[in-house]
C-alpha cells in the first residue's frame, strides 16, 4: 500500500521526531522492541535499528507482527509512555498498559464531572454544541438533547442518500452478522469500528477512561462512543454513502480501508482529539506535552 494511503508512516531514523518535538504517538508494526544499553530500540523486519526516545513520547502503538521484551515495556512505562496493542494502522484497539503510579489527574477530573449532574449535563451540551452550533441547548435535558440528535442523524442519513442517489432503508446492524447488512450499513459498521479503535487509543494515552461516558451508558466504551459522534458525519456517514455509489452494490474491504484512512489523515484526527478532549472536559491534559 502506498505511504500516502497509510494512517501512520513507517518509522525510520529520518522520520523519528527529535527530542524537542514532544511527539504524542508513534505506531510500530512487524518488528521487535527491545533494550539496548538501557534505552529502547526498534528493529524492523529488514533489520534496521531505530532508537525510540520513550521519555518524549505519550504513547507507543504496537501493531501486527510486533514482539516486545519485558525490559522494553518496563522502560517505556517508567518514562510514563503508554503502550497500546492495536490492529493495523491502529484501526482496532486490543489492550493498553500503563505505569501503576502514572498521573491520574485527568481520570479523577473525568470521574468528578461524570458524577456531578449539572457538570455532566454541561459536558453533554458542549459535545452537542460542537456538532450543532446553531441548536438551542440551554435548559435542555439529556433526554431532550438525545432526541434532537436522533432526529438530526436520521435527517442526515436521508440527506446523504439523496445527495449520492443511494437507496436507504435505515441503520441496521446485527452483532456477529456483518454480511446481513446492505453495502451502506456494512461500510458504516466497518468505519465506526475503526474510529472507535483510534479514539480508544487516544483516550487511554491522554490519561482518561473510555468507560466513563456522559451521553452513552450501558455499553463497554461509552466515552469513546460520545467522542465518536463528533467525527462520524465526515469520517463514516458521508463516506458510507459515497462508497455505496462507487462500489455499485458490492462491498470492497480494501477500498473502504484506504478511503477511511485517507479521511483520517486529511482531517488530522489524532491532533483534533488531543485538542477536543481537554477542551470538552475543561482540563489541561496532564499527560500531553506541548512544544
Amino acid at each position: 500500500m502506498a505511504s500516502g494511503q497509510r494512517l501512520f508512516v513507517k518509522i525510520t531514523r529520518e522520520s523519528l521526531p527529535q527530542v524537542k518535538d514532544k511527539y504524542p504517538f508513534v505506531y510500530l508494526e512487524r518488528g521487535r522492541l527491545e533494550i539496548d544499553d538501557s534505552s529502547v530500540k526498534w528493529i524492523d523486519a529488514e533489520g534496521n535499528v531505530v532508537p525510540i526516545p520513550v521519555a518524549t513520547l505519550n504513547t507507543l502503538l504496537l501493531g501486527p507482527g510486533t514482539t516486545v521484551t519485558h525490559d522494553a515495556i518496563k522502560t517505556a512505562v517508567a518514562a510514563n509512555c503508554s503502550v497500546c496493542w492495536v490492529g493495523e494502522d491502529s484501526l482496532l484497539f486490543y489492550a493498553a498498559g500503563f505505569l501503576p503510579t502514572a498521573d491520574t489527574r485527568n481520570l479523577k477530573k473525568q470521574l468528578e464531572l461524570a458524577s456531578n449532574g449539572e457538570e455532566s449535563l454541561e459536558i453533554v451540551r458542549k459535545m452537542y454544541a460542537q456538532r450543532f452550533p446553531d441548536a438551542a441547548l440551554v435548559g435542555k435535558t439529556l433526554k431532550e438533547m438525545m432526541g434532537m440528535e436522533g432526529h438530526r442523524v436520521r435527517a442526515l442519513y436521508q440527506q446523504k442518500a439523496e445527495q449520492y442517489q443511494v437507496g436507504w432503508k435505515g441503520r441496521q446492524f446485527t452483532p456477529g452478522k456483518f454480511e446481513l447488512g446492505d453495502v451502506t450499513n456494512q461500510v458504516l459498521t466497518a468505519c465506526n469500528a475503526a474510529l472507535y479503535g483510534i479514539i480508544c487509543s487516544a483516550v487511554h494515552a491522554m490519561g482518561f477512561s473510555p468507560h466513563i461516558g456522559f451521553i452513552h451508558s450501558g455499553s463497554p466504551l461509552p466515552f469513546v462512543y460520545d467522542l465518536a459522534d463528533l467525527y462520524k458525519e465526515s469520517l463514516c456517514i458521508d463516506l458510507a454513502f459515497s462508497l455505496t455509489r462507487d462500489m455499485a452494490g458490492r462491498y470492497d474491504k480494501a477500498k473502504v480501508s484506504v478511503e477511511f484512512r485517507q479521511r483520517v489523515v486529511e482531517m488530522n484526527l489524532l491532533e483534533r482529539l488531543s485538542e477536543d478532549i481537554p477542551h470538552i472536559l475543561g482540563v489541561s491534559d496532564a499527560r500531553r506535552r506541548r512544544k
